[in-house]
């Protein structure tokens, strides 16, 4: 079973948001894989484990919205001396059944029996909400 990790994706407003703000990070590997960093000052000690099939779900406005695939996690050092990690994120963005999570610091380790189920597995084919209607449904218990 993958590891995951979760973390809050903050000042971001929605899916699209979210889309809009990765896309201006996006790099391109020699392979032409596209890719999507993410920095943090902590390096996760279980990342074998994340490397082996794990996500990074992202909760947004209160829930849990979307995954990411973990591809790679690297380290390197600031010009301060300072060392931090950057999780490299497949470009793909996984629709999650939304679900609430309350708010936290940094980001913690998800198993997968505790993670979201994908959207389309969970039969999620139809249209999607406006995200402002998903958002006071769920407000509302119902989503």
């Amino acid at each position: 079973m993958p590891l995951h990790l979760i973390k809050l994706a903050v000042g971001v407003r929605d899916l699209d948001h979210l889309a809009e703000l990765q896309d201006r990070r996006a790099t391109i590997t020699g392979g032409g894989e596209t890719r999507i960093p993410v920095y943090t000052r902590r390096l996760p000690k279980r990342g074998d484990e994340l490397l082996a099939g794990g996500s990074i779900y992202w909760v947004i406005k209160g829930s849990v919205l979307v995954r990411q695939p973990i591809l790679a996690i690297d380290t390197d050092t600031d010009e301060e001396g300072e060392s931090y990690c950057t999780l490299q994120l497949a470009a793909d963005r996984v629709p999650t059944v939304p679900t609430a999570h309350r708010p936290f610091q940094g980001w913690r380790y998800l198993t997968a029996e505790a993670a979201p189920q994908d959207l389309s597995a969970a039969g999620g084919a139809g249209d999607e909400l406006p995200a402002d209607m998903a958002a006071e449904l769920r407000a509302l218990g119902l989503l």
